[in-house]
């Protein structure tokens, strides 16, 4: 009965690994990174939604119009 066996390793195997962990570890920053963002425009609506009418109407702003400002950059208004 014969055996065989492989003793070496594939140098490509080891590459594609070091790849995917790169993507890996760019896809969670991405990930973070979005996450970050969202948050940060959320605590501004929060804040936003703090101020008085008159207070937001100094800002040209009405309280129906808050979401749309903070994502405006978002929706191209």
């Amino acid at each position: 009965m014969a055996y065989v066996t492989e003793t070496h390793s594939s140098i490509f195997s080891n590459i594609w690994a070091h790849i995917s962990v790169f993507f890996t570890m760019v896809g969670r920053a991405m990930a973070m990174s979005t996450a970050n963002a969202a948050e940060a425009r959320f605590r501004q609506i929060e804040a936003l939604n703090a101020k008085t009418d008159e207070e937001l109407k100094v800002m040209n702003l009405r309280r129906e119009d808050i979401p749309t400002f903070v994502f405006r950059d978002l929706m191209h208004l």
